[in-house]
């Protein structure tokens, strides 16, 4: 199947039906870029990487459905192809207001989807949600962009569309509502946290410039936030008076 994500199409050759219609909503016309066929080497490594984190976890191993490995590894496969064309997958919930793209993003569990559903109670019907788990970055000539994918998070909330990136905000939980603005370097280690990584030098080397722009083109910011209504409101203000970088 043909399908296009963050503008670059690409084709997607699927093993199990579950899977082409988990990725339907992104279905193009457009000659592919690029071409993603996992195979079952491909399988064995996701299914590895689960069982290290059941490992971890004190947990045992347990052998997973050959579709969702394959899932997977489509999403693995493309988010390495697409460093090629300046698309970066991030982990974090994006979402859009008054035409402007916010990506809030935190370690698991923090309150990702928490904090942008209080947006969305907040603010109505000026935000709409781009992805709730893993959207896209694009760098263009003129603007980033953050673009919706099909991996959305156990809410599905993702549509195939785009905003301009306008701010990136590290999340963490407090009692308070607190926030600063992130230095350079700052941003550039948020970015290394939350971004996808390759095992691939001349890969990992695109992944860096890519995220040196992105730093170089968004506000960054740390939001300390309680889980009430109150907090989406706080970071809004804030961000309105306090756009730009420190030091």
């Amino acid at each position: 199947m043909l399908i296009e994500l963050a503008g670059i199409p690409a084709e997607v050759i699927c093993r199990y039906p579950e899977n082409e219609v988990f990725l339907s909503d992104y279905r193009t016309e457009r000659p592919p870029l690029i071409t993603i066929r996992p195979d079952d080497e491909d399988l064995r490594r996701i299914q590895s990487g689960f069982d290290r984190v059941a490992v971890l976890n004190g947990g045992e191993p347990q052998p997973l459905p050959p579709a969702f490995l394959e899932n997977n590894a489509i999403h693995a496969l493309l988010a390495e192809s697409l460093v090629a064309y300046d698309v970066l997958l991030m982990h974090g919930s994006a979402l859009c207001m008054d035409g402007e793209a916010y990506v809030f993003t935190a370690r698991s569990g923090t309150g990702k989807s928490t904090h942008a559903r209080l947006w969305r109670e907040a603010f109505g019907d000026r935000v709409w949600m781009i992805n709730d788990d893993k959207p896209l970055l694009r760098i263009l000539p003129d603007e980033v962009r953050v673009y919706g994918t099909p991996w959305a998070g156990k809410h599905r909330l993702s549509r195939n569309a785009y905003a301009p990136l306008r701010a990136i905000i590290l999340l963490d939980r407090a009692t308070e509502n607190s926030m600063s603005v992130l230095s350079g370097a700052e941003a550039f280690q948020t970015l290394l946290s939350s971004a996808y990584a390759s095992v691939h030098p001349a890969t990992s080397l695109r992944i860096m410039t890519i995220e040196r722009t992105v730093a170089n083109s968004a506000d960054f910011y740390h939001l300390c936030c309680t889980p009430d209504i109150s907090s989406a409101y706080f970071a809004r203000t804030y961000m309105q008076r306090h756009s730009g970088r420190a030091g």
